[in-house]
């Protein structure tokens, strides 16, 4: 008789999603073996998430919503293994029920949220996904959830739904309104790594100013301007890769922040998220 040591269960658990005692159970029945355990599972009926270390879920759907009031916008990653199931309708009903619980009950972190029940029937969201990985028959996770809030909030989803993103303004009503949705689109589109210059990660400026000094080099400039040379590049890339002072993508004479100040004086963002798919 095989020795089946509590990782044993443990790796069973996690990639089926069956209870620690099923797993064990299943592990004696099949006398260790690992995919025996998988199928003794599924033939008692067991809710198995067979998602087998070599599948990956990269498909799914990326979805962002508001709140009545405008004060809040959450977004979830609902993960698949093929686009064929990411556009099935009952797949996108699950995904949308999970950012409704998440709206709803604005959970702390993404553990917190697959804790959450599932729509009031008494199995939590992780209990769902697991059920529905075994009647889909692909592995099925979340793998984003993201939440920002301010006087004014904004939900672009990007047709499709394999980009969406989500903005928070410091103020509310009127032209906003049209002001948020731009710069919604201007994350989606743009991709910033950060809303300005000084929310930039020290880390990541000194690797640009090291490609700058990099860059220089290779292009004969002498050893003495180096470090000038690469400022100047740091400072570019800053300007191209941060939201308040990227080119607006409605008008690329100016900055973000500037058509903000445009559209009412003091008007900014206060935070964002972008997922995209892949």
């Amino acid at each position: 008789m095989a020795n089946i040591t509590a990782a044993d269960v443990n790796k069973l658990r996690q990639t089926t999603g069956a209870g620690m005692m099923d797993c064990k159970k299943a592990l004696v029945e099949a006398d260790g073996d690992f995919e025996k355990a998988i199928d003794f599972l599924r033939k008692k009926g067991q809710k198995v998430a067979a998602n087998r270390s070599d599948r990956d879920a990269k498909e799914g759907l990326v979805i962002a919503k508001t709140t009545a009031d405008g004060k809040k916008a959450v977004m979830v990653v609902v993960n698949c293994e093929t686009d064929f199931v990411a556009k099935n309708d009952d797949f996108g009903v699950f995904a949308n029920t999970i950012l409704s619980v998440a709206m709803e009950k604005n959970p702390a972190s993404l553990e917190e949220l697959k804790s959450l029940s599932y729509n009031g029937n008494g199995l939590t969201i992780a209990d769902k996904i697991t059920e529905q990985t075994g009647v889909i028959g692909e592995k099925i996770d979340i793998s984003g959830y993201e939440v920002v809030q301010g006087e004014y909030t904004v939900a672009y989803n990007h047709p499709g739904n394999k980009l969406a993103s989500i903005v928070s303004l410091n103020k509310a009503g009127g032209s906003i309104v049209e002001a948020g949705k731009q710069v919604a689109m201007q994350i989606a589109a743009m991709d910033p790594i950060a809303l300005d210059e000084t929310q930039v990660p020290e880390a990541v400026v000194a690797r640009e100013m090291e490609i700058g000094r990099e860059q220089a080099a290779q292009e004969g400039k002498p050893a003495d301007m180096l470090d000038k040379i690469a400022e100047g590049k740091v400072k570019k890339y800053l300007k191209e890769n941060t939201l308040l002072n990227q080119p607006s993508i409605k008008d690329n004479k100016k900055t973000v922040a500037q058509t903000l100040q445009e559209v009412e004086n003091g008007l900014t963002v206060l935070g964002f998220k972008r997922i995209m798919l892949g």
